[in-house]
């Protein structure tokens, strides 16, 4: 089975309705990491998905580190002014099932737990979730 993505980038500016339009960053590294009001945690039941993922869907299986695998995805978070999420873009992993399944709980990680600053700029910020598991 072949599976491909594609992601459209557009302007990483505020538009005319104040709203940001897409422009994806180049460095992820510069990325403001999201400002979580409360970090979110990684269950047993994540991680757990995760390595079975890795393990039956091709993916590339992270070196053991001191007895265990540990595998980190950054998402790239879009914010409009208000804090609203308006877009998520993993870094490729080389694991897409991974790569979608962490946007989609950074997503739900931020829904309702973003501290709001009124001096924030709308724009990309970075969210990074670490896996750990044995096997």
């Amino acid at each position: 089975m072949i599976r491909t993505a594609a992601l459209v980038f557009l302007s990483a500016s505020v538009g005319q309705a104040g709203a940001p339009e897409l422009r994806f960053p180049v460095d992820w590294e510069t990325l403001t990491p999201l400002p979580y009001r409360d970090p979110p945690k990684i269950t047993s039941q994540m991680t757990d998905f995760v390595g079975r993922e890795i393990l039956t869907g091709g993916c590339s299986r992270p070196t053991k580190v001191n007895g265990h695998r540990e595998l980190r995805v950054d998402v790239a978070v879009l914010l409009s002014a208000d804090a609203e999420i308006r877009a998520t873009v993993p870094h490729a992993v080389h694991c897409p099932t991974v790569e979608q399944f962490t946007a989609g709980l950074v997503t739900t990680f931020a829904r309702n737990n973003l501290k709001a600053d009124p001096g924030a700029a709308a724009g990309w910020y970075r969210a990074t979730v670490v896996y750990v598991w044995d096997n």
